[in-house]
């Protein structure tokens, strides 16, 4: 129960990645605060189960109105964010020149520009403290490049350099902020894309052998789980040091 008493908000954890994060924060002792558009009350009630204080926030992470609401009621309901986990992002593939302005700007805003307004809140409550977790999910496309995915690439690279420079603008403080760049993991995503290749050849598993052999060398998914541990690591006094790191945890991706 190494966080007992800290509280944790993790954007986008009603499902996939965000969730288990949640799951294993509020196993060590955490109380949770939610974000998403899944299902609320059946998160709260799944996290619940390790304990502590759990709540749900329905915030659009696309506005940072509704962020800056969603911290007044983390400052009010739970005396503010120790630990802050930017996870939500959404999606779009597509050539450059047919990408959607549109879409461009909506990935630009959930994958980047929340990760921004949630830090900027977060930070002066946790200077006042002396103690602070940022941990943002970016991606293995935070420090690689992918056709098609522009505006995705984009955000998380710039995810990745904002987390060097919360870091060092909080270097000689108990803060810490790093980001974790994940592989292939087997989200909703991208179980889409392996339901779609499965439409196309009839078989499942060569599916999703044929779609981890096209970038993650180990052949195997990413989980939630495990990258809730290294969330958890980074939260520990082990990791003090651990400062404006992207960890990538991609089965071997960038390693080629």
């Amino acid at each position: 129960m190494i966080l007992k008493g800290k509280t944790a908000l993790v954007t986008g954890s009603t499902s996939g990645i965000g969730l288990g994060i949640a799951h294993t924060l509020a196993a060590a002792g955490a109380n949770l605060i939610l974000n998403g558009f899944g299902d609320a009350d059946a998160a709260i009630s799944d996290v619940k189960r390790h304990g502590g204080k759990v709540a749900h926030h329905p915030a659009d992470v696309a506005d940072p109105e509704q962020i800056a609401d969603m911290s007044d009621y983390a400052q009010r309901d739970f005396g503010g964010i120790d630990i802050l986990v930017n996870n939500a992002g959404i999606q779009h593939v597509a050539p450059v020149e047919e990408f959607p302005a549109e879409r461009w700007d909506a990935i630009l805003s959930i994958n980047l520009s929340s990760v921004f307004h949630t830090t900027r809140l977060a930070l002066p409550g946790m200077r006042q403290r002396g103690w602070g977790r940022i941990v943002n999910i970016a991606s293995v496309h935070g420090l690689v490049g992918s056709a098609q995915k522009s505006a995705y690439v984009a955000a998380k690279h710039g995810v990745v350099g904002l987390t060097k420079v919360v870091a060092l603008e909080t270097a000689t403080t108990g803060i810490t902020c790093n980001a974790i760049c994940p592989g292939w993991v087997l989200t909703p995503l991208v179980q889409k894309q392996i339901d779609s290749r499965t439409q196309a050849n009839g078989n499942t598993a060569q599916a999703r052998q044929e779609l981890l052999a096209e970038k993650q060398p180990s052949l195997d998914f990413v989980s939630p789980e495990q990258l809730g541990e290294l969330v958890l690591f980074l939260c520990s006094q082990a990791a003090n040091q651990v400062r404006g790191a992207a960890w990538n945890m991609d089965g071997g991706w960038t390693a080629q």
